[in-house]
């Protein structure tokens, strides 16, 4: 059996995936111990990024060759907005954070190049690029989900939501159909197409992993306690 594309995709990114387990902000998840200033600010800019996400699912549904993929994208920017986005409300809630808040938070840097990236590949990209580039936030976020799990759910209650969100097979299930459906569009591209879809999930992976990186440190935008705007600006992803 010759191997899958997204086979070869995951094992290109390993590193930056393995980064991603390795995080302390991702460890502090699974045992319950991540600062809970860290874990709000989380909130708040995985809350922007859903809103832009949702609309590149929906960019994805609009661009799809045929009604069943279309069918699947437009459930899945539904339960986007509708499922994964009430549980960011509700831990807002929990962390006094308001939904007036979190619909006027400003992307931080990272949260502002990942969406601009997805959306400019949603809207210039061709359909098997931008199938690419959404599939390390989708395929990601349940393996770390059910590699935490495996290690127990932890007692705090915030994270524990987190954990069995994220492991919940409904969303294993959602994973799998986006890699084989990457792996479809694969099939018989020119090696030209391939580079670009590899480098399209290469670029979603290291967002993911900055995005980590990102809610660590509550990065602000360099000039911001200027403005009133926190902590000032740190990245230390290094090149």
């Amino acid at each position: 059996m010759s191997e899958r594309f997204t086979d070869t995709l995951r094992r290109a990114a390993d590193g930056l995936w393995q980064a991603q387990h390795d995080h302390p902000f991702v460890r502090g998840i699974g045992d319950g111990t991540v600062d809970m200033a860290a874990f709000a600010y989380w909130v708040r800019q995985d809350y922007v990024y859903l809103v832009q996400y949702s609309r590149v699912l929906a960019l994805a549904a609009a661009r799809a060759p045929d009604l069943a993929t279309t069918s699947r994208f437009a459930e899945l920017a539904n339960v986007t907005l509708n499922t994964e986005m009430a549980l960011h409300r509700s831990y807002a809630r929990e962390f006094g954070i308001s939904e007036g808040e979190l619909e006027a938070e400003l992307p931080s840097p990272t949260t502002q190049g990942y969406t601009d990236f997805l959306l400019r590949t949603a809207a210039l990209g061709s359909f098997p690029e931008l199938c690419a580039a959404i599939l390390p936030c989708m395929w990601g976020f349940s393996e770390i989900g059910l590699r935490l799990a495996q290690r127990g759910v932890p007692e705090e209650p915030r994270c524990a939501a987190w954990v069995r969100m994220y492991s919940d097979p409904l969303f294993a299930e959602l994973a799998s159909w986006c890699r084989a459906l990457v792996d479809r569009l694969a099939d018989g591209q020119p090696q030209e197409e391939l580079e670009r879809m590899r480098r399209a999930f290469m670029l979603s992976s290291r967002y993911e992993l900055a995005f980590w990186e990102m809610a660590h440190n509550q990065e602000r935008w360099p000039g911001s306690q200027a403005i009133g705007g926190g902590k000032p600006w740190r990245n230390r992803m290094g090149s």
